[in-house]
């Protein structure tokens, strides 16, 4: 009869689930632990690679400015109510207009009655050609009820220095408010390094990918300061917590540094999702229903990319980070040397007890084969000339020798 070994099927994922066993259940009741600080090199490494590829993306391809930024041309078209294809049509109808270098052109609505269209900077000509053409779209207007205003780069640039100024501030800001509060300056050139990252990350994509680069999108780069910034104070309270009297326990500061990590993990990623849910919303609205150009869309793609570089640089960025700096003061140093002086007196004690154990043993009662197993009555033994007390035994002899 032959038997085959059993495989594991559905029953036993769910016991497997049932007992507390899966990935998930392990990292949201933090059994799962990730060594972030004890792997920061991997991170580090991850991290210069990604700000090399978008500071190569911005200097090589450069970011596609808006009109806000660059000049152009904006054009306002009633229309007598704006539909679902609306902004499709008026689209349609700017590249078939005859105007050469217009099919990048941004079509936006604005309220229920109104099409917005951005292009380059036109000449005279080319105004009235597209106005003309802008005008056929609806019936009833003519292009003189087409508006028409140039927008001139020197906006932008205004724009882009109140911006610079704005960042300068909220840094200077947030680097003093994280040292007064928790009362170290590492933590507060953690923070900024890992803004910094979240920074150039998400500008980098948007000149990768080629995405437009708007007032809004400025707007969103500030704003993901704020998510980022606060996902890192809240791992650097737990980091606080996990190393009060850290000279007093028995680990090292990055060993409670990283538990602090894993304490928090589930609540950065609840954080970071339920952020992110609404700013798809936003992301989605912008690109179905307005057809990727306006506000929404910039806005939306800008949160959404700098949200996620924002979590992954609080966790794998900042902490460790400010677990390697930490390391480096004269107390951690002192603190390492006892821990490892307290490990080398454990390991010493246990071969010295381990010693004495060999050292004290009975030879005689040192087992070095095999034991026999015997039957309880045990073997025949041969009958000898005399017994155990020493006594001479009667010898046997046969019938016909005693008839001798």
């Amino acid at each position: 009869m032959s038997t085959t070994a059993a495989t594991p099927g559905p029953q036993a994922s769910e016991q497997e689930k049932a007992s507390g066993s899966g990935f998930f259940h392990k990292l949201y009741t933090s059994q799962f632990a990730i060594d972030f600080v004890g792997r920061r090199r991997l991170w580090y490494a991850i991290s210069i690679a990604l700000i090399l590829i978008s500071l190569l993306a911005v200097a090589v391809r450069g970011l596609n400015l808006g009109i806000e930024f660059t000049g152009g041309s904006v054009f306002t078209v009633p229309v007598s109510q704006v539909g679902d294809d609306t902004v499709s049509q008026v689209r349609s109808t700017v590249i078939d207009s005859g105007v050469p270098d217009v099919s990048g052109a941004q079509v936006t609505t604005v309220g229920d009655n109104s099409i917005r269209v951005q292009t380059r900077s036109l000449s005279t000509e080319e105004v009235v050609q597209l106005r003309q053409a802008l005008a056929g779209q609806e019936e009833g207007v003519t292009s003189d009820d087409v508006t028409y205003q140039l927008i001139g780069p020197s906006w932008g640039s205004q724009i882009t220095v109140k911006a610079i100024q704005a960042l300068v501030v909220f840094l200077v800001l947030v680097g003093v408010m994280i040292w007064i509060f928790f009362r170290n300056w590492r933590m507060s050139v953690s923070a900024l390094l890992a803004l910094a990252h979240d920074l150039i990350v998400t500008v980098g994509l948007y000149a990768l990918i080629g995405f437009t680069f708007t007032p809004a999108t400025l707007i969103g780069l500030l704003t993901i300061l704020g998510y980022s910034l606060y996902d890192t104070v809240v791992v650097f309270d737990k980091v606080r917590e996990k190393t009060v009297n850290i000279t007093k326990q028995n680990r090292t500061f990055s060993d409670a540094a990283n538990t602090a990590i894993n304490d928090v993990l589930v609540r950065s990623i609840n954080t970071t999702l339920l952020g992110v849910l609404p700013v798809l919303a936003l992301l989605i609205a912008g690109v179905v229903f307005m057809g990727g150009d306006g506000p929404l869309a910039d806005l939306g793609l800008a949160l959404l990319l700098g949200m996620v570089a924002g979590a992954y640089s609080s966790l794998f960025i900042a902490t460790p980070l400010f677990s390697q700096l930490r390391e480096r003061q004269p107390d951690m140093v002192k603190h390492r040397a006892n821990l490892a002086k307290r490990a080398r007196r454990a390991k010493a004690r246990v071969q010295i007890a381990t010693t004495e154990v060999d050292e004290t043993a009975d030879p005689a009662t040192v087992i070095t084969g095999p034991v026999p197993v015997t039957s309880e009555e045990g073997p025949d033994r041969p009958l000898g000339s005399k017994n155990s007390a020493g006594r001479a035994q009667p010898a046997r002899t046969t019938r016909a020798q005693r008839k001798k």
